[in-house]
């Protein structure tokens, strides 16, 4: 299967709701590997690689997030393979 590449920004209250660790537990389960870090503005941003159908399950997550998140807005694009070996936090 090929694998795509997406940059998915994660808008709401995504800060202090263990939302990186939640997203590092489902990229785990799902395959999926990059990263995701806070943004100094309260956003998250999540680099994410992976088959495209496992894709849409971790970016249909993401537009809930766990559950004391509210995910208010995702701007997803696409980006060019970076072939990540795992799926990391960044503080």
């Amino acid at each position: 299967m090929e694998k795509i590449h997406k940059h998915i920004l994660v808008k709401g209250k995504v800060q202090g709701v263990y939302f990186r660790a939640s997203t590092k537990h489902t990229a785990d389960d799902l395959g999926i590997t990059g990263e995701v870090r806070n943004l100094p503005n309260g956003n998250v941003l999540i680099t994410a690689e992976g088959e495209e159908s496992k894709m849409e399950a971790f970016i249909a997550w993401c537009r809930q997030g766990p559950p004391f998140a509210k995910v208010t807005e995702l701007i997803i694009t696409v980006a060019p393979l970076q072939d990540y070996k795992a799926f990391d936090v960044v503080h």
